[in-house]
């Protein structure tokens, strides 16, 4: 457990908690959520004692420990890769390493014998004669081979090395575990096993993650910051996000009845009621959302970017097709003979374990690169827009204004006030439209890419990982936005939901091939055939 008393914190005149009031008890798993900036990885660093709050204090039980996801990828760089997960286990660390010096002494004195045994009776109190059967079990889950247990963390590869992080985080049962961003950089393979982890600890985990999916399947609670206040919601990210909305809608629509109100709630809650991610908590959440009343739940301040893509003219039944397409880049053959043809309903997710594969094949199609060999056909009533992964070259050295920089995209010619309108529903307002596009934030110029493809009315998108850099908030929106969208579409991201719930059709790219199914995600992830079938094109 972890309890949080009165905790306040300014930087300047900014505002970031004040009079923080929160306990984190255990079995439970806290989604910690929040507009971008309102201070999610600092509210983490005070819980870690990294920063200190102004006013107030944190506190655990005595005895408790607390465990960190760490950050700075090269830390350990001269330490073996077991020995660093080891050491999440500070104090269990520290009686290993006295211990192995005591016995490496060449004049071993009757002192040096007690203080031995001493050492010896805390190891195994910290169960220390299972901590690298333990630590080699947390690492092969998350898909470190054991041939890479005793090499150094400097041989190992930037995802290795999260991965290797991560599990010492996870290692020796911590009480209480802060995660910052931990599928970030994992491949689906690892998140799903991270995912069950968490499920399964029976201690507090607070965790900030971009990943709804996770966050949904993880979370038993949701710890919304926001009004520079935090408060705790029973369910997982889907509900919260559903009860905030409704309670706009529910204040918005003040002249209905209470009565009125308070049904439509309590049918709202009986929905999600049996939604619980972890089955030992189920019981008690539902008790707890039973509880619920009209006034507990309450409008968010968060603002969400419009985001609605309409197609100027209906798409023919002849889309796409592509043919033997061919493509080697620095001496690595990325793409390898790809076919498929394309219809007018397909809303394709293109899925793999090599980015740049899915990158170049995303160039082909929008006629930036040539392929090696084969050939594409776009259909005569199709026109396309496409969303780069690196849109660097959109705002390199572009010193106009947001208004002149997206009226270069508008058709027809629309007039100032429009764009600004424009602008401001992508959540660019005020003199914020004079900002110039070479100073934007990662995630403001996706917003401004988004808006480039919206004025296009394109009725076929090629999209190459849209929800980098973007909060919960623009990921919702879009996620929305490409749900009702009406034309057809190409796009990948790693983002789980985002895939599941836009996706009709997903195509593996492999080195040996493609795996081609009409599906969702999910169906495509459990399905035994199609395992098989894209085990076969990675050998």
């Amino acid at each position: 457990m972890i309890q949080v008393t009165n905790v306040s914190l300014r930087f300047g005149d900014r505002k970031l908690f004040e009079d923080v009031n929160i306990k984190f008890t255990p079995g439970n798993c806290y989604g910690l959520i929040g507009a971008n900036g309102a201070g999610k990885s600092t509210f983490l660093k005070i819980l870690s004692g990294e920063i200190e709050a102004q006013t107030g204090d944190v506190s655990m039980a005595p005895g408790e420990r607390l465990a960190v996801l760490k950050q700075n990828h090269f830390e350990y760089e001269e330490h073996e890769v077991l020995k660093t997960v080891i050491m999440g286990h500070k104090r269990l660390y520290e009686v290993m390493q006295e211990k192995d010096a005591i016995y490496m002494k060449a004049d071993f004195t009757d002192e040096d014998g007690m203080r031995a045994a001493e050492l010896e009776g805390e190891f195994a109190e910290l169960n220390g004669w299972e901590a690298e059967s333990e630590a080699a079990i947390l690492l092969k889950g998350l898909g470190i081979s054991e041939d890479l247990h005793t090499k150094k963390m400097a041989d190992l590869s930037g995802g290795e090395k999260v991965k290797v992080l991560l599990a010492q985080a996870l290692f020796g049962k911590p009480d209480v575990l802060l995660l910052d961003e931990p599928t970030n950089h994992l491949d689906i393979q690892a998140i799903q096993w991270l995912e069950e982890f968490l499920i399964n600890f029976e201690n507090t985990v607070i965790v900030v993650s971009h990943d709804r999916h996770f966050l949904n399947k993880v979370c038993t609670h949701i710890a919304d910051l926001d009004f520079a206040k935090i408060k705790i919601y029973v369910g997982n990210y889907d509900f919260w996000y559903e009860s905030s909305q409704l309670a706009l809608k529910l204040s918005q629509e003040a002249n209905k009845k209470k009565e009125e109100k308070i049904k439509e709630l309590q049918n709202f809650i009986a929905r999600f009621s049996a939604n619980a991610s972890k089955s030992k908590q189920a019981t008690s959440r539902k008790k707890l959302l039973d509880k619920i009343s009209l006034d507990d739940i309450q409008p968010s301040s968060r603002r969400y970017p419009y985001v609605n893509f309409t197609p100027d003219r209906e798409i023919g039944n002849d889309v796409l097709r592509v043919e033997g397409i061919s493509k080697t880049i620095d001496g690595v053959k990325v793409l390898d003979n790809i076919s498929f043809i394309m219809n007018k309903d397909d809303k394709i997710a293109l899925v793999g374990r090599d980015e740049i594969a899915i990158t170049t094949l995303f160039k082909i199609l929008a006629g930036e690169m040539e392929p090696d060999s084969g050939e594409f056909k776009w259909g005569v009533t199709t026109s396309q827009s496409y969303f780069p992964k690196d849109n660097s070259e959109y705002f390199s050295g572009n010193e106009t204004s947001l208004v002149d920089w997206l009226r270069q995209y508008s058709p027809n010619d629309q007039s100032e006030s429009f764009l600004r309108g424009f602008l401001g529903r992508m959540l660019f307002s005020g003199e914020e439209v004079q900002k110039k596009p070479s100073v934007l934030s990662g995630g403001e110029k996706v917003r401004c890419m988004l808006s480039k493809m919206m004025l296009s009315g394109a009725n076929v998108l090629l999209l190459d990982e849209p929800t980098n850099h973007l909060d919960l908030e623009s990921i919702t929106a879009l996620n929305n936005g490409l749900v009702a969208y009406k034309g057809a579409m190409i796009f990948t991201s790693h983002d789980h939901q985002f895939v599941q719930t836009i996706a009709n059709r997903i195509i593996e790219i492999a080195p040996n091939g493609i795996v081609d199914k009409q599906m969702t995600y999910d169906e495509f992830l459990a399905d035994d055939t199609v395992k098989k079938q894209v085990k076969e094109l990675y050998v």
